[in-house]
C-alpha cells in the first residue's frame, strides 16, 4: 500500500558571537582543547547566574525577518529539565511558550513547483557539551555548553527528502548571508533532525512521529528521511504498529537505529528561567535590525535576472553565496564588464580555483578590475581562451597586472590575417589528403587544419580568423 511522508525539520545553528549565550567565554569549541572555554556559568557552578547575550538575540531577531516570521514584543526564556552527562546544569535554558519569532515561511523547489514550508518559531537557547568516547570511557567537554543555539523548527508540510533537503540549504543560505552562522555541517555548526510519518495519500490524520537524529550532511538527511519512511511502511504494510521513538542514523550502516523513547514537552517540564528577565522587543530596534538586513537570495535572483539577463541556473550558481554574488557585481559594474562572460568565468574558473584550493569565497584571489581587463583582451580578440587561463593562473598564484603579464609572456594573439595566411597555406600544402576531404564534403579535417596552424604558431593565432581564411582558400 502506498503512503504519504509527513515530515518536519528542527534546524540548530550555532551563532557567530563573539561569547556564549549566559557568559563572557569565547564561542569558540571547535579544534579546541577539552575545557580551555569555560568558566563557573556555563558549567554550573554553585552560584553563577547568567546574562543574557545581545548580539545572539538581534542575530535570532534578523533571521527571524528573512524568514517572514512574525516577532514577538516579548519573549520569554525556559528551562528545559532533562538529565544528560554534557549537560552541566541538568537543564537547558531554552525558549517554550514565548519565542523570539513565529510563523514564518521558506519558499522551496516542490515536485508539483514553488511552494512554502511553514517556520513555526525561531527561538534561542544554549548548547549542551560533548561527549568523547575513549575505550570504555566516556570523557566530557564543556566548550561547547552555553555556545548560543538558534533553533528553527518546521510545520509538517515538507513531503519528501528532496524538500527537506532544498528546505535546509535554503535555512543555510540565509543564515550565511546575514552572517548568522557559517551553516557548517562538518563542524557541527548546523545540525538538525527530521521528525517523520507516514499516512494514506489524502488522509489528514497523522501518524506516529519518529525522529531521526545525527544527521550531519545533506547526504545523510536525504538517505535517513528515505530509509526511514520505508521503515515504516514496511512495518504498516506488515501488519504492525510504527512506535514513536527517537531514532539515530548510521551513516556506515545506512539505517536508522532505536536509540530512546521519544520525549514529549511534558516531560521536559519546562517553566519560566527564575534567573533571567523577560526579553522586551522595542519597535525601535527591530526598524535598526530591519535596515542592516542584506539583500536575500530570492530578491537578487529575481534583480539578476532583471538587470543582466542571464540564465536561471547561472543565477542559481551565482546566488548561492553573498561573497561570490558581491564579486560578479562587482566586476559586472565596471564600465565595459559583459555580465554573461563574467557569469561564465565566475562558474567556471573562479569556482575551480576555490575547489582546488579548498578555499572559502571570500578567498578570492583576482581583483574585479583584473578580471575585467583580462576578458576585455577575449573579448576584442587579443588573447585567446586559453591564453586568458593562463593569465587568470598568474594572477591567482602571483599577482600582477594584466598588461605585464601578457606582455613577458608573449600572448597576445595574433590576428594579422597576411601573416596567418601564410601559415595557413603552408599548413594546407602539407596535408593535400586534408585538403581533398573537406572538398569532398568531409569536415572533420577542418579542425586538424586549424590544430596545426595553433601549433606552428604557438597557440597565438586567432581561431576564428584562421577558420575564415581556410574557409576562403578552400573556395578559392
Amino acid at each position: 500500500m502506498p503512503y504519504e511522508p509527513v515530515i518536519g525539520m528542527e534546524v540548530h545553528l550555532e551563532l557567530e558571537t563573539a561569547s556564549k549565550m549566559f557568559c563572557a567565554c569565547p564561542a569558540v569549541h571547535f579544534q579546541v582543547p577539552p575545557n580551555r572555554n569555560i568558566c563557573p556559568v556555563c558549567t554550573a557552578q554553585p552560584g553563577s547566574l547568567p546574562v543574557i547575550n545581545e548580539r545572539a538575540v538581534e542575530l535570532t531577531l534578523m533571521a527571524g525577518m528573512a524568514l517572514n516570521c512574525r516577532i514577538r514584543p516579548r519573549s520569554v526564556f525556559a528551562r528545559k529539565n532533562y538529565v544528560y552527562p554534557d549537560l552541566p546544569k541538568g537543564y537547558q535554558i531554552s525558549q517554550y511558550e514565548e519565542p523570539l519569532c513565529v510563523g514564518g515561511w521558506v519558499a522551496v523547489e516542490a515536485a508539483e513547483g514553488g511552494k512554502q514550508i511553514g517556520v513555526v518559531r525561531v527561538h534561542l537557547e544554549e548548547d549542551t557539551g560533548k561527549l568523547v568516547h575513549e575505550g570504555n570511557a566516556s570523557l566530557v567537554d564543556y566548550n561547547r555548553a552555553g555556545v548560543p543555539l538558534m533553533e528553527i523548527v518546521s510545520d509538517s508540510s515538507i513531503r519528501s527528502a528532496e524538500e527537506a533537503c532544498d528546505f535546509l540549504q535554503r535555512i543555510r543560505q540565509v543564515a550565511r548571508y546575514l552572517g548568522v552562522s557559517s551553516g557548517d555541517m562538518e563542524k557541527g555548526a548546523m545540525r538538525c533532525e527530521a521528525n517523520i510519518s507516514v499516512r494514506p495519500p489524502g488522509s489528514s490524520a497523522y501518524g506516529t512521529k519518529v525522529e531521526d537524529k545525527n544527521l550531519n550532511s545533506f547526504r545523510s538527511v536525504r538517505n535517513a528521511i528515505a530509509y526511514e519512511v520505508q521503515r515504516q511502511t514496511r512495518i504498516l504494510d506488515g501488519g504492525g504498529t510504527v512506535i514513536q521513538v527517537t531514532m539515530g542514523w548510521d551513516e556506515n550502516a545506512s539505517i536508522t537505529r532505536e536509540q530512546r523513547s521519544k520525549e514529549t514537552s511534558e516531560d521536559y517540564r519546562y517553566f519560566p528561567e527564575p534567573d533571567l528577565l523577560n526579553l522586551e522587543i522595542e519597535e525601535e530596534r527591530l526598524a535598526r535590525l530591519r535596515q542592516q538586513l542584506p539583500e536575500l537570495p530570492a530578491a537578487k535572483t529575481v534583480r539578476f535576472a532583471a538587470d543582466y539577463g542571464l540564465h536561471a541556473r547561472d543565477i542559481g550558481l551565482l546566488v548561492e553565496d553573498r561573497n561570490i554574488a558581491d564579486y560578479f557585481e562587482d566586476c559586472a559594474g565596471i564600465g565595459n564588464a559583459d555580465p554573461k562572460q563574467v557569469s561564465n568565468w565566475v562558474s567556471g574558473e573562479v569556482f575551480r580555483r576555490l575547489k582546488e584550493g579548498g578555499a572559502e569565497a571570500a578567498d578570492i584571489r583576482v581583483d574585479p578590475e583584473a578580471l575585467v581587463e583580462l576578458l576585455a583582451l577575449v573579448k576584442e580578440g587579443a588573447i585567446n581562451q586559453n591564453a586568458a587561463k593562463e593569465i587568470f593562473a598568474v594572477l591567482w598564484e602571483e599577482g600582477g597586472r594584466v598588461a605585464e603579464i601578457v606582455a613577458a609572456r608573449g600572448l597576445r594573439q595574433i590576428s594579422d590575417a597576411a601573416e596567418l595566411e601564410a601559415v595557413l597555406v603552408r599548413i594546407m600544402g602539407e596535408n593535400p589528403d586534408a585538403v581533398e576531404k573537406i572538398k569532398g564534403g568531409n569536415d572533420k579535417p577542418v579542425k586538424f587544419l586549424m590544430g596545426q596552424v595553433m601549433r606552428a604558431t604557438r597557440g597565438k593565432a586567432n581561431p576564428r580568423l584562421v577558420e575564415e581564411l581556410l574557409r576562403r582558400q578552400l573556395e578559392g
